[in-house]
């Protein structure tokens, strides 16, 4: 294979299809592939999660292998049983940045004992539109203070133990009202707001010493109202590269994705996000043979035909491959190693006590179930962001698998969510557990009927809280808010709705 289409391949990171390494994955690392992918759907267990990265380091000892891993709910080493982290927003609110570091650090010493070294995370987004749907917690907050200094000391814990870290969505994906999984956002904010209220966040990330940035794939009107940040020389280069003097490895957001992929296709997505200034290509999930070579194949016709710099090309691959041999050797120093604990094992009562006096109204909360011990549970489902996937959630995931010494608890719970919101509803009152209930009118519905017939109601909002459209449901239904809803957070909230007497 020519130069040219190795140092191609350096530039991709695919995706794959199974729970071990295809052959031509392995081929594709011999012929110059320097990075690869994991998703939900290579998932069947923690075990077999492990296994698969170590094969893959096996493979490639010097690969960035890269893992969705933020430290909150969105999770792939705990994809099947919910995360064992607080999340992001949960971190803000406790607002201690020794406990983000720490937080940093576990992420960073379980992705590298199962093999892995690039963790796409942490979101350093400001949340600044509370009816964001792909973002709110993952968010630190709604802040650029508060989001700065958390997602700088996230860093550092991940960084400071050898794992690299890829804030992301540069430069700002939180004031979206629309999912870049499915459709094409436009920011309109002055170039003025972007640079006070979505930059102050990466910069942060990149003088604590993160080493790679994952580009959104919105229009910002503001600094180039042509194409997605993903695709603009002038967000990439003039701004990232220039301005902020970044000089690690740019990452782009998900190629398959509809904000970037949608009209033009993957190959072409990949030709206009190289000559834009990325370095390393998120292909996506479930990327095949066939599709790579594709790409490949149409990013070198691109060059021909002088639409592409080969220097471009090589600038990135080279780029890649420093990266790769700087984190590859401690990752695989690591792998395998015995890390003594499970991230389960290690919560503590304390850790679970501070995470319930963060939430949102826990006083009033732990007041009313007091008053209402034979409370009924019932859980609103409602469709999670692709990021997130079908990782089980809050008290349900903690009720299912209990943290250490929560087994009483969780059986209590477990069986207070065992009602059957079709009988008649329970005197005793219910708490009502969902996830942005202002998207679910049915809930909110629901939750109407309940206060119409006089049953009280603990309403509990795991997600970013916002208020249901004006004039419809009254604005005070989330009476206690956890901002957040990973499995650490649900077995907190158990803790906060089983811990007082009845």
């Amino acid at each position: 294979m020519s130069e040219l289409r190795r140092d191609i391949l350096a530039t991709l990171m695919p995706g794959f299809v199974g729970f071990e390494p295809p052959a031509w994955l392995s081929e594709a690392f011999d012929a110059g592939l320097a990075s690869a992918c994991v998703y939900g759907n290579n998932v069947r267990d923690r075990e077999q999660l492990r296994s698969l990265g170590l094969a893959l380091r096996e493979l490639a000892p010097t690969a960035l292998l890269a893992i969705d891993e933020e430290g909150g709910e969105v999770t792939r080493l705990s994809y099947l049983e919910g995360s064992p982290y607080p999340g992001a927003a949960v971190m803000g609110r406790i607002d201690d940045e020794a406990y983000s570091e720490e937080i940093g650090r576990r992420v960073a010493h379980e992705i590298l004992s199962a093999g892995f070294n690039l963790a796409l995370g942490p979101v350093a987004d400001v949340n600044s539109n509370p009816l964001n749907p792909v973002i709110g917690t993952r968010s630190f907050g709604p802040t650029p203070e508060l989001a700065s200094r958390h997602v700088a000391a996230w860093v550092r814990g991940l960084e400071g133990e050898g794992a690299v870290a890829c804030p992301k969505h540069f430069p700002g994906h939180g004031d979206t009202g629309q999912d870049s999984h499915h459709e094409l956002p436009t920011v309109t904010a002055s170039r003025e707001l972007l640079g006070e209220r979505d930059l102050p966040p990466f910069g942060a990330a990149f003088a604590a010493g993160a080493r790679s940035v994952m580009t959104s794939h919105i229009v910002l009107t503001a600094l180039d109202g042509s194409v997605p940040a993903t695709f603009s020389p002038l967000i990439l280069q003039d701004l990232l590269r220039g301005e902020l003097a970044f000089t690690g490895v740019v990452v782009s957001d998900a190629l398959d994705m509809q904000g970037a992929s949608g009209e033009i296709g993957i190959p072409e997505a990949a030709v206009r996000a190289l000559a834009a200034g990325c370095d390393l290509l998120c292909v996506g999930v479930d990327t095949t043979h066939e599709q790579l070579l594709e790409i490949v194949a149409h990013v070198a016709a691109a060059v021909e035909d002088g639409r592409l710099d080969a220097d471009r090309i090589s600038d990135a691959a080279g780029r890649v491959r420093a990266l790769g041999d700087a984190a590859g050797p401690r990752a695989a120093a690591a792998g395998g190693a015995d890390t003594g604990s499970t991230p389960r094992e290690a919560i503590t009562p304390a850790e679970l006590e501070r995470i319930a006096d963060s939430f949102d109204g826990a006083a009033a909360a732990r007041e009313w179930a007091r008053d209402h011990p034979g409370a009924a549970v019932l859980r609103v489902d409602s469709e999670a962001n692709m990021a997130v996937g079908f990782a089980p959630w809050g008290p349900f995931a903690a009720a299912a698998l209990p943290f250490p010494g929560q087994g009483e608890q969780a059986a209590a719970f477990g069986a207070r969510a065992q009602f059957d919101p079709s009988e008649a509803y329970p005197a005793g009152g219910v708490i009502v557990i969902g996830r942005e209930l202002h998207r679910a009118p049915a809930a909110l519905a629901r939750i109407d009927a309940l206060l119409a017939v006089g049953t009280p109601v603990l309403v509990v909002e795991m997600g970013w809280p916002a208020a249901p459209e004006p004039g419809e449901h009254a604005a005070e239904y989330a009476a206690l808010a956890t901002y957040g809803s990973s499995a650490l957070v649900g077995a907190a909230l158990i803790d906060l709705l089983e811990s007082t007497p009845s």
